[in-house]
């Protein structure tokens, strides 16, 4: 069986990066709106310029996701549905998701909208990507901080859901939708957007300077075997950076998955245009040490100058015709000129409004016919066969045959341009909200060990997994009969399997945990 190639999906916080990547390679772009985007200081898309990104990248064949990803409050419920439902009518291709809540009212209104698991969610075991599966979504963005390895197991292990992985960009030093940090010290949460990067300030450790930064992340010489391990698409950080960058980081990506190499040129424009003292795989590679840290100093600033920033501007200045058409021309002397074009799923055919006239000089030939259909100009159309029938009698001037090509190509990009058609339920939100105000009181403690008073025999317990490692402890405490439920950490990187055992061995109780990775 012939495998897909891995998908190229970049980054674009505005509209002058939707046509940098687009024109560079794209197979798909993820953007943001004005309000629930994890990236709110980005450009971002109001609903109009949603519909026009939309309609730009779907008559070129390039997917458009709608990154939707942060938590929602209770009182922006109606909010964020009213904008998955606004991205629908846009025609989006899929909503990247964070928050649980929404899910469950965007698979009631809108049941056939594809849902992408936001990599805020820190999918990063087989089990919790599994979960996810069942729950609805497609596709998963796993966690930045998997090796190849761990990436192979959870495609092993469900495979029926799309692996999404980062593959160029920046690295965070905590845990992808775990980080606390800057919300602790400004009150600007990375789950709502608004990230102050705290941790790429100078902060001394063991003679590092900056001691929380890392490299951004440099792993696109790993498409293909990320596309062997079962990855669908490969996906570049950067919805906050130059136009210039999405292009560089997009060239060097198609590269690297079309010829099995990235150019040196466009290694150091990549480089060149935006790093931090260069770049680490040291997560995919399963190699981490003090090689992964880096910062942006004053040579990675100024490499990035007018000159370098010109000549990526001029690499994705033209139209590239990446849509293979085929045009049929019928003229007959006294009828109407009919043109086709096809693009191997849609037909379009158009007629000319004056039948064409005996020439009286010189008929149309094929030579001539085919010089005016192959002008397509600043199109994304590129004309690979011309089929003719031509009379030999008519006369047909280049001005008729080229408005018989414009407006041809016109409807093409028409039906183009409308993928889906989803059906959008109404929905009352107040029915899908839980009254919290009303809502039993649990009567549950958590204790990070077994050392548990006597008085909280009659309350549930939920037990830290760390806690559960004598058996006969966990025996002794049941038998006394305590209710014991588990509290999984919130990243199990490569203990899942570990802590599931231990959960069975202590008599858990299927659907008693407070957080954890689908434990």
């Amino acid at each position: 069986m012939k495998m897909n190639k891995i998908e190229i999906l970049s980054p674009a916080g505005g509209p002058d990066s939707v046509i940098a990547a687009v024109r560079s390679g794209a197979d798909a772009i993820y953007i943001g709106a004005k309000t629930f985007s994890a990236r709110a200081g980005a450009h971002n898309f109001d609903e109009e310029e949603m519909r026009e990104c939309v309609r730009y990248c779907h008559e070129r064949g390039v997917k458009v996701h709608l990154a939707l990803n942060t938590l929602i409050f209770d009182d922006e419920m109606e909010a964020a549905l009213a904008l998955a439902s606004s991205a629908a009518k846009a025609d989006i291709d899929a909503l990247i998701i964070q928050d649980i809540g929404l899910v469950s009212l965007i698979k009631k209104a809108i049941p056939g909208l594809p849902l992408h698991a936001s990599t805020q969610m820190t999918v990063h075991t087989p089990y919790g990507a599994k979960a996810l599966y069942e729950m609805g979504f497609e596709r998963v963005v796993v966690s930045r901080e998997l090796s190849l390895e761990e990436i192979r197991e959870i495609h092993e292990f469900c495979p029926e859901v799309e692996l999404e992985a980062f593959v160029h960009g920046a690295l965070c030093m905590c845990v992808s939708g775990q980080c606390y940090f800057s919300a602790m010290l400004g009150g600007r949460s990375a789950n709502r957007g608004m990230c102050a990067q705290p941790c790429r300030l100078p902060m001394r450790f063991k003679g590092n300077d900056h001691a929380l930064s890392l490299k951004d992340n440099g792993s696109l010489h790993y498409l293909r075997e990320l596309q062997k391990i079962g990855v669908t698409s490969a996906k570049i950080e950067g919805r906050m950076k130059r136009p210039e960058y999405v292009a560089a980081a997009t060239t060097a990506a198609k590269e690297a998955r079309d010829l099995g190499e990235i150019r040196p040129e466009t290694q150091e424009k990549l480089r060149s245009v935006f790093s931090r003292t260069g770049f680490t795989d040291g997560y995919l590679s399963g190699k981490r040490g003090e090689e992964m840290f880096g910062y942006r100093r004053k040579d990675d600033v100024v490499t990035a100058d007018s000159q370098l920033l010109k000549e990526l501007r001029l690499s994705y200045k033209d139209e590239a015709q990446r849509v293979a058409v085929s045009f049929r021309l019928t003229v007959k002397a006294g009828e109407r000129m009919t043109l086709s074009a096809d693009d191997g799923e849609r037909v379009v055919t158009v007629e000319s409004e004056k039948v064409a006239e005996i020439a009286k000089n010189l008929p149309l030939s094929r030579e001539r016919a085919e010089q005016s259909l192959r002008k397509t100009g600043n199109t994304p159309y590129q004309i690979t066969e011309i089929i003719t029938d031509l009379d030999g009698k008519a006369a047909v001037s280049a001005a008729a045959l080229n408005a018989l090509r414009r407006e041809a190509l016109d409807r093409l990009s028409e039906k183009r341009a409308v993928w889906h058609n989803y059906r959008i339920n109404e929905i009352d939100i107040e029915d899908h909200l839980d009254d919290g105000d009303n809502a039993e009181p649990k009567d549950w403690i958590c204790s990070k060990d077994l050392a548990i008073p006597k008085t909280c025999r009659d309350q549930q317990i939920f037990v830290a997994l760390d806690g559960l490692s004598d058996d006969e402890q966990v025996k002794r405490t049941l038998d006394d009969g305590y209710a014991i439920g588990v509290e999984a950490p919130r990243v199990m990187f490569g203990n899942e399997r570990d802590g599931c055992e231990r959960a069975a061995r202590a008599q858990y109780r299927r659907g008693l945990y407070r957080q954890g990775a689908g434990l």
